[in-house]
C-alpha cells in the first residue's frame, strides 16, 4: 500500500520510541550477573519463592535473577485457515470452553429497533454461537427474540440499552457456586462525554447472573461511577473469579488524566461488594489501551494474560484504504494479586497485516479468553473472524541462538519428584538443568534435552531422586543452544 499522509497520526515522539523498542532494550541479552527487577506480583520478595506444582511460564522477570548469552523472544500467533463457518465479524466477544463445548458471545444489532439510542449504535443486542472443535462455529435458531422480523436467530438480550453496548459473560469457577448463578457478566456504558465530578448513580457497571448463558437476570450496579474520572467502562470491562486470590476480579477501562485510555481493577468476595478501583496503569507515553482481555491463563491460572488493543488515533488514506484510528493487539500479563501488568515487550503481538480492512477504524482486537484447542495449541479469537493459534504456553520463551547460553532462577521452594519442562531445540540444540542449593553445590544434573515437548520429563544423571529436596531453596541453573523454552513445572 502506498500512502500519501495527508494527516499525520497523533502519536507523540514516546510512544514510537517506545513501539520498536527491541527485547535487549527490556531485558539485555546478556545480562550477566545483574539481577532482575522485581515485577511487583504481589508474591514475597526476598525469601524463597514457593512454586509447589505450579506451572511457570517466562512471561514475565519474576522468576528469572540472571541471564547470559540468552533473552526472551515473544511468539507471533499465526493465522489459522479460515474457518467454513467462523464466528461473524464482530465487536465485544467473548469465548469460553464450558466441557467439551466451545462457546461465544457476541454484540450485534437489531435494524428494527425503534426505542432509545443510547450509543452510535441504535438496537445493540448479544448473540450466541457455539462450537465442538474451537474452530468451526454454529448459530443456533434459539427463536428467543424478534430481530429483523423474524424469531430464526440467536439473539439472547436485546433492548436493553446501555448493558449491552459492552456485555462480557464469564464461567463463574467459584466453588461452591448457586448452578442458578453459573454464568455471571458485567455490562454498563455511561455514554459519551466528559463526567468529571459525576455523582450520578445507574451510569456504571451492572451484574447479570444466568444458569446457561442464555437466560440472564441484571442485577444492581456493583462498580459506581467514580468523580474522578473523566471517562470510563467504554470499552469490555472484564470480570472472573479468580481460584489464586479466592475472590472476582474486574479489570475495566479508565481514562488518565491527560486523556489516555488505561486499564483499572477491583475485586470483590461476592460479586455485590467491590473494593475501590486501583489504576494499573501499563500505558506507554502517549500510548492508548482500548481493551484489557485479562484473565487466568488455562494452565497457569495464578498468572494473568491480557492481550490489549493498542488504538493509534488520527489517521491517513491512499487511493486504496482509509487508515484512520489503527489498532493492533498487545501482550502483557499480571500475576494474582498484582496492581500492575508486566510487559517484556512493548512491540505488536498481532499486526493488522495484509488485508487492507484491518487497516481501518478499530478493526483489531481479540475475543476474552485464550483457549486451549489441541494439546499443543492455544487459540486466539479475531473480531474478523479469524482463528490465530500459538504454542502451548508460547507467548514468550527464553531463547537461546547458536552460541550456549545460561540463565538461573532466583531461590525455588518446590513440591514433588520430577520436572517438566516445555522446550524446543534444533537438531544441533540442547537444554541443559543443575539444580543447586543455596551454597551453589549441584545437588542434581540433567541429561541434555534435545528435541520438542510440551510436557518433556527430565531425566537425571544417576537417577537423582528430586523429592529429597522439596521444600528447601533451591535453585535452576538452565545452560541451552539454539533452543526455546516456554515453562517449566514440577510434578509429583
Amino acid at each position: 500500500m502506498k500512502l500519501s499522509r495527508r494527516k499525520m497520526l497523533t502519536v507523540s515522539a514516546p510512544l514510537l520510541a517506545g513501539a520498536v523498542l527491541s527485547p535487549s532494550a527490556v531485558l539485555s541479552a546478556d545480562i550477566g550477573k545483574s539481577p532482575l527487577p522485581d515485577t511487583g506480583s504481589g508474591y514475597a520478595a526476598g525469601g524463597p519463592i514457593d512454586i509447589g506444582t505450579r506451572r511457570e511460564l517466562f512471561v514475565d522477570k519474576y522468576l528469572v535473577a540472571e541471564m547470559k548469552g540468552v533473552s526472551p523472544k515473544l511468539h507471533t500467533p499465526v493465522k489459522a485457515p479460515r474457518a467454513k463457518s467462523p464466528l461473524p465479524v464482530r465487536h465485544m466477544v467473548t469465548v469460553i470452553k464450558d466441557g467439551d463445548l466451545y462457546r461465544a458471545w457476541y454484540r450485534g444489532m437489531d435494524p428494527a429497533y425503534t426505542g432509545d439510542k443510547h450509543t452510535g449504535h441504535p438496537g445493540e443486542s448479544v448473540f450466541y454461537a457455539e462450537s465442538r472443535d474451537g474452530h468451526e462455529w454454529v448459530l443456533p435458531k434459539l427463536r428467543l427474540h424478534e430481530i429483523g422480523g423474524s424469531l430464526e436467530n440467536n439473539a439472547i438480550l436485546v433492548k436493553q440499552p446501555p448493558f449491552l453496548t459492552n456485555f462480557m459473560p464469564f464461567l463463574d469457577a467459584r466453588p461452591g457456586v448457586d448452578l442458578k448463578e453459573r454464568y455471571k457478566a458485567v455490562a454498563g456504558y455511561p455514554g459519551g462525554g466528559n463526567k468529571l465530578g459525576s455523582t450520578k448513580k445507574g451510569i456504571g457497571l451492572y451484574g447479570f447472573v444466568s444458569p446457561d448463558g442464555i437466560q440472564w437476570t441484571r442485577q444492581e450496579e456493583i462498580i459506581p461511577y467514580r468523580p474522578e474520572w473523566r471517562h470510563a467502562f467504554d470499552s469490555p470491562n472484564i470480570a472472573f473469579w479468580s481460584d489464586a486470590e479466592q475472590q472476582y476480579v474486574c479489570y475495566f477501562r479508565t481514562w488518565t488524566a491527560d486523556r489516555l485510555r488505561t486499564i483499572a481493577r477491583s475485586t470483590s468476595r461476592d460479586f455485590v461488594k467491590w473494593t475501590n478501583p486501583v489504576e494499573m496503569n501499563p500505558n506507554l507515553p502517549g500510548e492508548n489501551l482500548y481493551t484489557s482481555m485479562t484473565h487466568p491463563y488455562v494452565r497457569a491460572p495464578h498468572i494473568y494474560i491480557a492481550l490489549p488493543t493498542r488504538f493509534v488515533p488520527g489517521g491517513t488514506d491512499s487511493a486504496d484504504v482509509v487508515m484512520e484510528n489503527i489498532t493492533d493487539v498487545l501482550f502483557m500479563t499480571t500475576r494474582a494479586g498484582s496492581t500492575r501488568y508486566d510487559r517484556l515487550f512493548t512491540e505488536a503481538f498481532i499486526r493488522p497485516g495484509l488485508d487492507p480492512r484491518q487497516w481501518t477504524n478499530r478493526a483489531n482486537y481479540v475475543a476474552q479468553n485464550v483457549l486451549q484447542t489441541s494439546p499443543t495449541e492455544l487459540s486466539i479469537y479475531h473480531r474478523s473472524g479469524d482463528r490465530y493459534v500459538v504454542r502451548v504456553d508460547g507467548f514468550i520463551s527464553v531463547n537461546a541462538g547458536a552460541n550456549k547460553g545460561s540463565f538461573k532462577t532466583k531461590p525455588l521452594r518446590f513440591e514433588g519428584s520430577r520436572l517438566e519442562l516445555n522446550y524446543s531445540t534444533s537438531a544441533l540444540g540442547f537444554v541443559g538443568i543443575q539444580m543447586l542449593n543455596s551454597k551453589g553445590k549441584i545437588l542434581a544434573e540433567s541429561e541434555p534435552l534435545i528435541g520438542d515437548a510440551v510436557d518433556g520429563l527430565v531425566k537425571w544423571k544417576r537417577d537423582a531422586d528430586l523429592s529429597q529436596f522439596a521444600g528447601q531453596p533451591v535453585y535452576l541453573s538452565f545452560e541451552m543452544r539454539e533452543a526455546d523454552l516456554y515453562s517449566f513445572r514440577f510434578d509429583r
